[in-house]
């Protein structure tokens, strides 16, 4: 029955959309640079991309990224492990937070020190950067491992226009307080920015099995420095340095829940040349150099309640040659080579005073790839793109990535119709090499995806849809359960993941705008499910078959309402439906069986406000102090009160 109302529904959207004739909203054309790392109108973009500028993110009102993307983008998951400062991850299309590439300013970022190099967004705030392109799908031939689910590209702010300070202050409940410092400007022949950012907070208890506060404390510092050498050649240098420390709680609720702190510090130096003798071709140098170290007393492991002191160190550096060659007005091409080189270094087992021995572990990997994008105009109404990709790690791993997109803009239907369909692949983590017993057996996890989706514009209605069907399954998986030995090894699980995505916007009235976005996930974890020590066939650990903290249904709606040019009203709801979640050792009989996490629903409410020279926002976040969980027993933010404002000029 859920089945048949289900394709009621979507026939009906899709009959909406065609049988009425209005032609695409006049606006001014939207440059992406993500989908293919060269600039292009977001019209021809086959793949579902979504931006969020300077402007959006100051709009949001929030502090950390994560948040942002959270309540700004319809087809992506968040869930956070306790309050600010916590883990805070993002799956794009249902898929796990490993398989969603990020990137800032053109370089990717990694936290090797996870189980499967995720990258985690809880030490990224708002306050230094400029915009944000999320790209869903399968990217491995622009973006290589890793990019099966989408990317996620961060581009940091650079000084433009006069010279000048500007700065903003936010501050609210649990004595949260965030001071933002810049200056920053450009001319003829420069451009320069440097920026401070300071955040900290008493915090919430990370934890719902006790009441004491995790205070997290940001220091995050941007430098940024574009210099036109030649007519035809700019050089860029960016630096970003991230300091942060945060307590938090142990997941047993009989362990230590004081002594549990981490000390994190990320940097990162970026130098970008630019070459464009004319206007057809162009030529980009990135070099990169990224260091990370975190120290941590944590518990040391879920089975001992003993604190002990953690090191853990990681190396980055790039150098990627990357060019743009327009063929004509029809046809572009961009092409690039990459060199990769990551190292890890931590002492995992270094029991002061208890039992074991100190190990100081290291190791190190290589990527070297190339890749070629071709950008074809068809005809006037008809975009095509076809990529590929080749990956040479240093395990002896080779691998190939390819893309095709497709975009079809229908003057007679007023709709743009997008399709993509794409390979990919991520190659073990430098954890998993290290855990597992037979490192050179293992291979790259591969991926296939497909979607198709359209747009369409009512101008005489003020009504914007993009909907999207999507379908993603990736194999070889790479788990460490029992039927693996208790060692990381690829395992025959097969891991699929199908749905919609619904993106609508309505301004009925010049001073309202109403907004819907809409998610239908229907996932199969097959590395879990069809392992036969752990799936239905054996103590019926798991609930169901689908992927841990992605909801079948996800719903956001919000507006904004201007009583006057100076005060505006907003409003947003979110609707998460019941998932499923792994347990822990406080479920009874410490059996670790899967747990559910109800639904909720979490809405936040605020007034926008200009006086004289400065802007200004309240807002309560959690109105009605819902009481739930986005990962199992960790708590998630109770109501609050937020205010803010920063100086115009």
């Amino acid at each position: 029955m859920l089945r048949i109302l289900k394709n009621k529904i979507i026939f009906l959207i899709a009959m909406h959309l065609f049988i009425h004739d209005y032609t695409m909203a006049d606006s001014i054309p939207i440059i992406v640079i993500a989908p293919s790392k060269t600039p292009q109108s977001i019209s021809t973009v086959g793949t579902s991309v979504k931006v969020l500028t300077k402007k959006d993110l100051e709009n949001s009102k929030n502090i950390f990224l994560g948040d942002a993307l959270n309540n700004s983008i319809t087809g992506l998951n968040f869930f956070q492990t306790g309050g600010a400062g916590t883990q805070m991850g993002i799956q794009l299309r249902g898929l796990p937070k490993a398989y969603t590439a990020v990137y800032v300013d053109g370089v990717k970022k990694s936290d090797s020190s996870t189980p499967k190099n995720d990258f985690y967004f809880d030490d990224i705030l708002t306050g230094q950067i400029s915009r944000v392109e999320i790209l869903k799908g399968n990217q491995s031939s622009i973006y290589g491992s890793g990019a099966m689910g989408g990317t996620v590209n961060i581009f940091s702010k650079k000084g433009n226009g006069e010279f000048k300070k500007n700065y903003s202050y936010h501050t609210g409940s649990n004595r949260t307080h965030n001071l933002n410092l810049s200056y920053g400007g450009s001319d003829e022949k420069k451009d320069f920015y440097i920026g401070v950012e300071r955040y900290q907070t008493e915090g919430i208890s990370a934890m719902n099995h006790n009441d004491e506060n995790d205070p997290y404390k940001n220091h995050t510092f941007l430098i940024n420095y574009g210099y036109k050498i030649l007519d035809s050649l700019d050089l860029r240098a960016i630096y970003k340095f991230t300091d942060s420390k945060l307590n938090y709680d142990a997941i047993i609720s009989s362990f230590n829940q004081i002594d549990n702190s981490s000390h994190e510090k990320d940097s990162s130096a970026t130098l970008n040349f630019t070459y464009k003798p004319n206007d057809s071709f162009k030529s980009n140098l990135i070099l990169n150099k990224a260091y990370m170290s975190r120290t941590a007393d944590n518990v040391v492991s879920q089975f001992f309640n003993q604190v002990l002191e953690q090191d853990y160190w990681s190396w980055r550096d790039t150098v990627s040659l990357q060019s743009s060659y327009k063929i004509n007005s029809n046809h572009n091409v961009v092409f690039g080579i990459e060199k990769e080189f990551e190292e890890m270094r931590y002492n995992p087992y270094d029991f002061k005073g208890g039992w074991g021995s100190p190990t100081d572990f290291k190791k190190g990997e290589e990527i070297t790839s190339q890749y070629i994008d071709f950008q074809s105009k068809i005809s006037e109404k008809l975009f095509v793109t076809f990529g590929t990709r080749f990956d040479k790690h240093s395990q002896s791993l080779d691998e190939d990535s390819e893309r095709i997109t497709l975009v079809y803009l229908s003057d007679i239907l007023g709709t743009k119709f997008k399709s993509s369909y794409g390979t990919g692949i991520k190659f073990p983590s430098l954890y998993e090499y290290y855990k597992s017993d037979e490192p050179e057996s293992l291979v790259a996890e591969h991926g296939r995806s497909f979607d198709f989706g359209i747009e369409k514009s009512f101008v005489d209605k003020g009504l914007n849809f993009d909907l999207t069907f999507f379908n993603h399954k990736y194999e070889n998986t790479i788990e460490g359960w029992k039927a693996a030995g208790w060692t990381p090894k690829n395992m025959p699980g097969v891991v699929r993941t199908k749905g919609l995505e619904l993106l609508s916007n309505y301004k009925p009235i010049k001073n309202l705008n109403l907004n819907l976005g809409y998610t239908y996930n229907s996932t199969y974890d097959g590395a879990d499910f069809d392992d036969p020590d752990l799936g239905p066939g054996s103590a019926g650990d798991f609930l169901n078959s689908q992927m841990v903290r992605v909801p079948r249904h996800l719903v956001n709606v919000g507006g904004t309402y201007g009583f006057s040019n100076k005060i505006n009203l907003n409003w947003k709801t979110k609707w998460s439906d019941s998932v499923r979640d792994y347990g822990n050792g406080n479920v009874a009989g410490g059996s670790y069986r899967d747990m559910k996490l109800d639904s909720y629903t979490v809405s936040d409410l605020g007034i926008d406000f200009l006086y004289k020279d400065y802007a200004g926002f309240i807002s309560l976040s959690n109105l009605f102090n819902e009481k739930y969980s986005q990962a199992l027993q960790f708590s998630a933010p109770e109501r609050a009160l937020n205010i803010g404002f920063k100086k115009l000029y």
